[in-house]
């Protein structure tokens, strides 16, 4: 139905031009056969194309065509239709080509004579056609299938054209951009972002997770936004393939100012951290270059201040434990409230233990207080013996509980060091079971795993 409707117009806009009697015959042949205005109306798309070719054509070309016919009907079953189309400066002749099998009747013109003569066509063509013929020349013959071949290669004029079903079926359609999506996945194919910060490997399926992180990444350029970000991080000493991991960690860093990262980078300097330091920071706590100048000043304040760290020993508990900077400080403070209170270390003990093992700052409450349950008031160890060796806090209670059981059942659990056969916390808890086993029991792993099945 559209092809149809645009047929009409261009056929319209050809018979405008044309010689009354040849619009006639154009008429009469459309009227019989669709097909027909469909080519027609292709050809007069193509004339632009066809304009190297079609210069030669002349005036003189039509009536000596159709004077060399024996009859009407012979005239009609080959005849070359030439559409005059108007162009910026005069009017071009154009020979269209058409070969059309009709009735005698359908192809005579308006005005004929009852036994079928025919008119002399050179009394309806135009007056720049007549001008032409003196000077006419021939038009070389193009082969129909060449352009028939070339016509096949045209791409469909409208997406509302109707097609056949044949060619409905081998159209693949591509998958539409979901408006709205609870996974990235569905963006992948069609973002070129998400596509490549995959390629870095980025985890999407983690990132999605995080609080509009996923509508971050989709409105994102990546030669624009992500690219400067990428070559930054590995100015400050972020390894390639770590990029993807630390990403997946910390997204929203894509849409921070690259001036304002090169400004935290530059304090942390000013700080006497090294450049393999904040690179270690960097890499360990992906969150630490989103704070501001400021909170990092008051973060590492408060650990000095808190602790009675000196500068250097802040720094290095920094660089040990780095998210100690970017992590949230009511954990930190209520922990060292149960070290003091709860389980009655000194302060310069806290600061030794603090130092020698940041990971208590963090550590839970509960397990803490079970795993301080145990040493101090069951295996008896003093609390000066636990700031030698406080790594024994980071130990699964579980562990401790089997060795120390084990050493007793065999007469060997001593943790005085004035005593022979003395035993410190750090191989009691650090040792793998086989060397445990055979340096500090003095027994076989057999004997050990057969311990263990009887509790």
């Amino acid at each position: 139905m559209y092809r149809a409707a645009s047929c009409g117009v261009q056929s319209w806009l050809l018979c405008s031009v044309m010689p009354p009697f040849v619009c006639h015959a154009f008429k009469a042949s459309k009227q019989q056969d669709a097909a027909l205005s469909w080519k027609m109306a292709l050809w007069a798309r193509q004339v632009s194309r066809w304009c190297c070719l079609l210069q030669t054509a002349r005036a003189a070309e039509f009536p000596r065509r159709l004077s060399g016919r024996s009859s009407p009907a012979q005239g009609c079953r080959g005849f070359a239709l030439l559409a005059l189309l108007p162009s910026r400066n005069d009017i071009l002749p154009w020979r269209l080509q058409a070969y059309r099998h009709v009735t005698v009747g359908s192809c005579s013109p308006p005005g004929s004579a009852k036994d079928g003569s025919f008119s002399s066509p050179e009394s309806n063509l135009p007056s720049p056609v007549k001008q032409e013929q003196a000077k006419a020349e021939t038009l070389p013959d193009l082969n129909a299938k060449i352009l028939y071949e070339d016509w096949d290669d045209i791409p469909p004029s409208s997406a509302l054209e109707e097609i056949s079903e044949e060619e409905a079926v081998q159209i693949i359609a591509e998958p539409l951009l979901p408006l709205q999506s609870s996974t990235l996945r569905d963006y992948v194919d069609h973002s070129e972002t998400l596509a490549k910060l995959v390629h870095l490997g980025v985890d999407l399926s983690q990132v999605e997770k995080r609080q509009k992180a996923g509508q971050l990444l989709l409105t994102l350029d990546f030669e624009k936004d992500v690219r400067k970000i990428l070559l930054f991080l590995k100015d400050v000493g972020v390894e390639d393939n770590q990029l993807g991991p630390f990403l997946t960690k910390n997204p929203y860093i894509l849409a921070e100012d690259l001036e304002v990262l090169e400004t935290r980078v530059a304090y942390l300097k000013s700080k006497k951290f090294g450049k393999a330091e904040i690179a270690q920071m960097v890499s360990r706590a992906p969150y630490l270059l989103l704070f501001s100048v400021e909170r990092l000043d008051n973060r590492l304040g408060f650990f000095k201040n808190e602790l009675g760290l000196s500068v250097k020993k802040t720094k290095d508990l920094v660089i040990r434990l780095p998210r100690l900077l970017t992590g949230k400080l009511e954990p930190v403070k209520e922990n060292l409230q149960v070290c003091q209170i709860e389980l009655g270390f000194q302060r310069n003990e806290i600061q030794q233990i603090v130092f020698k093992t940041p990971k208590i700052l963090t550590a839970s409450k509960k397990r803490l207080k079970q795993t301080f349950d145990y040493l101090h008031n069951i295996m008896g160890i003093p609390h000066h013996m636990l700031t030698r060796f406080p790594q024994v806090f980071n130990s699964k209670l579980l562990r401790i509980k089997e060795r120390h059981m084990f050493l007793t059942f065999l007469g060997r659990a001593q943790y005085d060091p004035a005593q022979p056969s003395y035993i410190s916390l750090d191989q009691l808890v650090s040792l793998p079971d086989e060397v445990f086993c055979t340096e500090i029991a003095k027994a076989s792993i057999q004997d050990f795993e057969k311990f263990l099945k009887t509790l």
